[in-house]
């Protein structure tokens, strides 16, 4: 770990202050209504697409699945080549890299997805988890997943800004932001090892228009900025930076 993300263990008492008046504030929000598995028509073959991870994959933050992370990745999939896409939406609130890797991968069928997209990574920051301990539990995830799919294309989506979510206070925002980056560099690592692409981060433009209410899942414009900076990625169409 580099010397600005031990400092944040200095600010560890900030963050819990912070952090406790953050939960008091803000509302938890459900994961959305509606299909968390679906199939658009279109030509053969068909691309099949999984989005698993945490509330971000389960589209917390609005209320229709159908405006959510993976519906619109599909919709922009099968508008891009004109293929019928099959989705599926496994996400899971306030999950973590280990509790995808332990619970949750095990017990998904094994169906046969040519595409994963990777929303993870944000609660083991959030969580003060460790560099060592994100690098065991998401490098983990990542064997796990090419065991299971070794054809799939597999993308994954880092660590938001904090920074610029608004629920956070700029002091628990700047803390959590310097551990983003250490979660973020080792993700990129662990990914380029292990056969994954690490997708760039998903720049921030409109904080007011991309977040939902609760000032930190992502809003249905959000959700579709989100699908457009992927999809590219997810198609082989764009090198990852």
């Amino acid at each position: 770990m580099r010397f600005p993300a031990l400092l944040t263990w200095l600010a560890f008492p900030i963050y819990v202050w912070q952090g406790l008046g953050v939960r008091r504030r803000t509302t938890r929000m459900l994961p959305a209504q509606g299909p968390v598995m679906h199939d658009l028509a279109g030509k053969a073959p068909a691309i099949s697409l999984l989005v698993l991870g945490d509330s971000s994959a389960a589209s917390v933050g609005i209320g229709n699945s159908e405006d959510g992370l993976a519906a619109q990745l599909a919709v922009l999939i099968s508008q891009g080549t004109g293929r019928a896409v099959r989705w599926r939406a496994a996400g899971f609130n306030s999950a973590t890299s280990g509790q995808i890797r332990d619970h949750v991968l095990p017990n998904l069928s094994a169906d046969p997805w040519t595409h994963i997209v990777l929303a993870i990574g944000t609660n083991d920051t959030k969580n003060f988890h460790s560099v060592p301990r994100f690098k065991k539990e998401f490098g983990g995830l990542l064997y796990a997943l090419r065991a299971k799919w070794p054809e799939a294309r597999v993308v994954w989506s880092p660590v938001l800004e904090f920074t610029r979510a608004p629920a956070m206070p700029a002091l628990l925002g700047k803390i959590l932001e310097i551990r983003a980056t250490e979660m973020n560099r080792m993700g990129e690592r662990l990914c380029l090892e292990r056969g994954a692409v690490p997708a760039p981060r998903l720049p921030i433009t409109n904080p007011e228009a991309g977040f939902a209410s609760d000032g930190f899942h992502a809003s249905e414009a959000g959700y579709r900025a989100w699908a457009e900076h992927l999809v590219g990625l997810v198609l082989g169409e764009q090198r990852p930076v």
